[in-house]
């Protein structure tokens, strides 16, 4: 007996005379009606494929579009869908990725334009959700041209895949964030540069002892609970992340508050037990800021905040994502080995990237704090500890790819699909499902070198050896 749902593509699955959003227990069928945005119907269909993730099923996800000019149409290419590299061709109207079952059998509409990919990937456009700035210029140091600073960064990760980010404080002074986070709020994305998520501000409700490159001087306490955060942050609206240490005092209850608000609360820059990182997660905290930087070192007895990886603690269908800073320099490649295989779906590529990002060796700033680049490695000037790293999202992706000799489609997904839905924004970025954002980028297929990017269905960068028929 055939079920229905509400969404519908406007396939006919002919076997059986059902449409797309139908579901059917006939044999060779396994549509599966949920009452839900994720329907998957016709795994006969040559277009539409049933496809697993770990023990997951992958549904299709269809949304409706108003179809719009100008229809571009991507063939020769592997698109990255399902959590499978697919051989198909790719189509965009306007803003929007869209079905071409749909626009061509139902709407009768054909592309305005032919792109030959020349056997390239195309992939969800990458998600930065660490990044203190870049090309000259840091995020929490040039706040008296913030908004130059922001758009430096946003135009300056196109090259890299980045499409959209969040602009990263580290501990600062309240009168910082109050002069600079208006400057951080949601922005879309275009020609002028990547999206701006909003804020991610690390710090300063941390623990000194694990400060990292962090000022001392600017730690804070929940002396009076979420009023501490107000009057620290000033301009809440403007933050997308919040980094705390779950171990100070009213910390659980201010998890529990920012989340309500929509606030992603991560935990780091922490001495925390596992005991202590669980009862955070309990109460929203649902990510962890550069995984084994910054918090307590992993021990048998007590593992700490790494032990939630593996923790039988964790709210029944929740997931736990991490931060790693893929550079070769902030965890040892076995560490990044042994993380990846612990919990594969938790990972979240991040740049963690200072001004030198982009940039020669030389003296730089990270919040106030004086850094010196020799090499690869960015340390807080005179010492020997790291501050922030160099690196861009896509040499994050090819360290992380080849280090743990994990999959391409695994080594995207780190820096797609899994920090969209760290941010709850998987309806519209992270995947090339049908009605999303049509931002993505077109890779080498042999190196994943970035070809070029695209934010909202126009092309924002092109490499100069790239020159794909139009």
């Amino acid at each position: 007996m055939p079920g229905k749902s509400d969404i519908s593509c406007g396939y006919v699955h002919k076997p059986h005379n059902l449409m797309c959003g139908d579901s059917c227990n006939e044999k060779g069928c396994q549509g599966k009606d949920e009452n839900s945005q994720k329907v998957f119907v016709h795994p006969i269909s040559d277009r539409v494929r049933k496809l697993s993730y770990s023990v997951t099923e992958y549904k299709i996800i269809r949304r409706k579009v108003d179809f719009v000019r100008p229809i571009v149409k991507f063939e020769n290419c592997r698109i990255l869908r399902g959590h499978t590299l697919v051989k198909d061709d790719f189509w965009i109207s306007g803003s929007n990725i869209v079905d071409p079952e749909d626009l061509f059998f139902n709407q009768k509409m054909m592309p305005d334009k032919v792109i030959d990919c020349e056997g390239a990937i195309i992939a969800p456009g990458f998600i930065d959700v660490q990044i203190n700035g870049g090309f000259g210029v840091d995020f929490a140091y040039d706040i008296s041209r913030v908004e130059e600073a922001v758009v430096t960064v946003a135009k300056g990760v196109l090259a890299h895949g980045v499409t959209s980010f969040c602009p990263t404080l580290v501990s600062s002074m309240p009168e910082v964030y109050e002069k600079v986070l208006p400057f951080l709020k949601k922005r879309e994305g275009g020609m002028h540069g990547a999206e701006v998520l909003g804020a991610h501000v690390e710090g300063p409700f941390i623990n000194e002892e694990k400060k990292g490159a962090h000022d001392p001087a600017t730690m804070q306490n929940f002396s009076k609970g979420l009023e501490s955060v107000k009057d620290v942050y000033k301009h809440l609206d403007a933050v997308c992340i919040i980094t705390l240490a779950p171990e100070l005092p009213n910390a659980v209850g201010v998890c529990r508050q920012l989340t309500d608000a929509g606030i992603i609360v991560s935990v780091g820059h922490s001495m925390a037990s596992i005991a202590e990182g669980e009862e955070a997660v309990k109460n929203g905290a649902a990510f962890i800021t550069h995984l084994f930087n910054a918090m307590l070192p992993f021990h048998h007895r007590d593992p700490g905040l790494v032990g939630l990886l593996a923790s039988e603690k964790i709210p029944e269908g929740r997931t736990i994502y991490y931060g790693i800073i893929a550079d070769g320099n902030h965890t040892h490649p076995a560490t990044t080995r042994i993380a990846y295989r612990a919990y594969p779906k938790g990972i979240v590529l991040v740049t963690d990237a200072c001004s030198a990002m982009g940039l020669s060796e030389g003296v730089y700033h990270i919040g106030q704090q004086v850094i010196e680049v020799k090499g690869t490695k960015a340390y807080v000037k005179g010492t020997t500890t790291l501050a922030g790293s160099v690196a861009t999202m896509i040499s994050c992706i090819h360290y992380f790819w080849k280090t743990t000799s994990c999959s391409i489609v695994e080594a995207l997904e780190a820096a797609t699909l899994h920090p969209a839905l760290l941010l709850n924004i998987d309806d519209r970025k992270g995947t090339l499902d049908f009605g999303t954002d049509a931002d993505f980028v077109i890779l080498n297929p042999n190196n994943l070198d970035v070809q070029s990017t695209w934010i909202a269905g126009k092309r924002v960068y092109e490499k100069a050896s790239f020159k794909p028929d139009v």
